[in-house]
């Protein structure tokens, strides 16, 4: 399954708490006008929004069908299986289910001996001075030597709003997302992240 979201606009209403509390944040006595109740509105939204970010869990967010990759799974295979599904890494699980790792491209670019995030040039430039290449050093292993571990997993009620200070906490770029027996239920992308940060874009400009 792709890393994005094609999803529904999440849906944002006005309570009467929001409308009050933005206008006793707004100095002075207030004149009804235009301009006025515009300024409500938009201080209002602004608390909802706030509201919104501070409540909205992962479970509203997440791609639910997540690829799952066994640890004992050739790096060819799993390399193929993520090709297939055109994501950049996949929780790893183990014979019960459950996650014991996650892997991603950066694990097999460490691996292959040119770090984290090289340029496509510096692949090629490592690759061309290296008479068998470096793929060859992914022959015959499996996920579990390389993955990264042990695993960072959330819940469903995490709100985005720790998701997001958890992403850029520890370099992440995927939450898998699991229930109370450590089974997995779902999983966050930053991809989905973004998409919930620009609809609440959106609904601030309105």
């Amino acid at each position: 399954m792709r890393e994005k979201r094609t999803g529904e606009s999440l849906p944002l209403d006005i309570s009467e708490h929001d409308v009050i509390e933005a206008m006793k944040r707004i100095p002075g006595y207030i004149d009804i006008t235009p301009a006025d109740f515009k300024e409500v509105y938009q201080t209002a939204y602004a608390l909802a929004i706030k509201r919104l970010f501070d409540t909205l869990n992962a479970a509203s967010i997440m791609t639910k069908e997540v690829v799952l990759i066994d640890q004992e799974m050739t790096l060819v295979h799993a390399a193929g299986l993520l090709a297939e599904k055109q994501i950049s890494g996949a929780p790893v699980v183990n014979s019960e289910k459950r996650i014991v790792g996650v892997v991603s491209e950066k694990d097999f670019l460490r691996e292959m001996g040119v770090g984290a995030t090289p340029s496509f040039m510096q692949i090629a430039t490592h690759c061309l001075n290296n008479k068998s290449c470096m793929i060859g050093k992914l022959h015959n292993r499996t996920i579990s030597d390389i993955m990264t571990k042990p695993p960072v997993t959330g819940a469903p009620g995490m709100t985005i709003g720790s998701i997001s200070a958890l992403f850029a906490d520890k370099q992440i770029n995927r939450l898998p997302i699991v229930d109370d027996n450590e089974q997995p239920v779902g999983i966050v992308t930053r991809t989905d992240l973004a998409h919930s940060l620009h609809v609440f874009g959106e609904m601030s400009e309105l």
